[in-house]
């Protein structure tokens, strides 16, 4: 009889926040296997609309669209085991507008910047989709991968 000895397969968990654009299309904020944290697309969701008439909170205003945006992010990666910011390693910025990209990399600053400490900094796209966000008043969407340092909580 041969047995086997090799390690259980990773197994994935979860993180759901109030966005009604979950709820809407179901899909999760986080998604983590093994030590690798994945981050939905996010952005500044008000989490009092309903899914079926969701809203942005800060309307017209990228650079705090953006600072709410990389806080949730912060927070559903610590809600899989992560760390934190410290965790992150790869950051896609979508933005709708041409002129809001300072505003939006100033936040990236504040959040991820590398003077921010030697653990933190990550590699970052920041890239102009004119019109292309599910809802008009949304001007920044973030998505972000990371690697978990310790084992699945």
């Amino acid at each position: 009889m041969v047995s086997d000895t090799s390690p259980a397969p990773p197994r994935k968990s979860f993180c759901s926040t109030s966005s009604p654009w979950e709820a809407k299309f179901g899909y999760y904020r986080a998604v983590r296997h093994g030590n690798h944290i994945f981050i939905s697309g996010s952005t500044a969701a008000d989490p009092d609309s309903p899914p079926e008439a969701p809203r942005v909170r800060y309307p017209g205003d990228a650079y705090a669209q953006a600072q709410v945006t990389f806080k949730e992010i912060v927070q559903a990666i610590q809600a899989v085991g992560g760390q934190g910011a410290e965790s992150i390693v790869r950051c896609r910025m979508y933005v709708s507008r041409k002129e809001d990209c300072g505003a939006v990399g100033k936040a990236f600053g504040e959040a991820l910047g590398k003077q921010n400490g030697p653990q933190v900094g990550a590699a970052a796209t920041m890239i102009v989709v004119r019109d292309s966000f599910v809802d008009d008043e949304m001007l920044v969407e973030i998505e972000v991968d990371a690697i978990a340092e310790k084992k699945e909580p």
